[in-house]
């Protein structure tokens, strides 16, 4: 292991600063939705669903929750299937690391090239994408439960079939959701490190970029429209 960290040391320092951008980025996100909730987009889709669930069990509106659940749960199965075949994707690389790892590596400035280094680097965008499909697939269950939870008539309604406790699961839905479109952003900065770990690094700041403006809630006409 020593050994491949120090032929391959620019290699795993790219990989290092990517994931400690990301995580930097994820906490210093936190810390600003504690101090500031309405400054954060998921603040509001979280009060949004709250609300919708309210909406839906106080007026009886099971078709609206039927359509709107069936939505959710066909994007979330799309992005799962999505998943799997770039996963078979991923593997039909791996076993051609001899072939094309030279190729892959022609634009790379710093880092070795190598079947090892290869192998590892599709490993490594294997976990992220299966990470990726049991998120959706996690909320895809989710998704299915609420539909049960959010038709339930109001004389057999049992404190996990309250509106506030649906609203929860919805919510926690949507955050198994996020965390595998998350896992598939990640996939980008991973892709460009089969090319080069500098590439990587550039491809993970411009994806931070695009992620502040993402959770950052609209204040203005301005930021609507853009």
């Amino acid at each position: 292991m020593v050994d491949f960290i120090r032929t391959h040391l620019y290699d795993v320092l790219g990989l290092v600063l990517s994931l400690g951008a990301v995580v930097v980025y994820q906490l210093c996100l936190r810390w600003r939705d504690r101090r500031d909730p309405t400054a954060s987009a998921l603040y509001g889709m979280n009060a949004a669903r709250m609300a919708w669930v309210e909406g839906v069990m106080r007026d009886g509106r099971d078709i609206l929750a039927v359509q709107t659940l069936r939505n959710s749960t066909m994007a979330s199965s799309f992005m799962a299937s999505t998943a799997i075949l770039l996963i078979i994707g991923v593997l039909t690389l791996s076993a051609q690391g001899d072939k094309m790892s030279g190729t892959w590596h022609a634009l790379n400035v710093l880092g070795q090239p190598g079947a090892d280094i290869w192998l590892f680097k599709l490993l490594v965008m294997l976990f992220d994408l299966l990470f990726a499909f049991f998120s959706f697939c996690l909320s895809i269950r989710l998704y299915h439960h609420i539909g049960y939870q959010i038709n339930t008539p109001v004389d057999l309604r049992r404190e996990v079939t309250q509106p506030a406790h649906v609203g929860a699961e919805l919510n926690r839905a949507a955050i198994y959701y996020r965390l595998g479109m998350r896992a598939y952003y990640f996939t980008v900065p991973l892709l460009f490190w089969l090319f080069g770990p500098l590439l990587m690094v550039g491809a993970t700041a411009l994806m931070i970029y695009f992620l502040y403006h993402l959770d950052r809630a609209p204040r203005s006409a301005s930021d609507l429209m853009g």
